[in-house]
């Protein structure tokens, strides 16, 4: 969590990778491969942030997906400070 932005995955999610957003009452999704918005939306200010985290993490949300496949826990990613 970062500047109120909650980052989650699920572990009985489904393809592609993907991780969830919630910030307040908006809820989305991104792909982690392209971080291309698959779903939801959020204001233009929490999106960039976002892109931001997930652009230096893309590798470690990579391996927190894999994680969640294989029912296990995933690790803490560093917040966007």
């Amino acid at each position: 969590m970062f500047y109120g932005i909650l980052v989650k995955m699920y572990w009985d999610d489904h393809p592609p990778p993907h991780f969830h957003v919630d910030y307040g009452e908006y809820r989305a999704q991104y792909m982690i491969e392209t971080l291309e918005l698959i779903r939801g939306t959020l204001p233009r200010r929490a999106h960039a942030l976002v892109l931001e985290w997930a652009t230096m993490h893309r590798v470690e949300l990579m391996e927190n997906w894999q994680l969640c496949e294989s029912k296990q826990h995933p690790k803490i990613i560093l917040p966007l400070v």
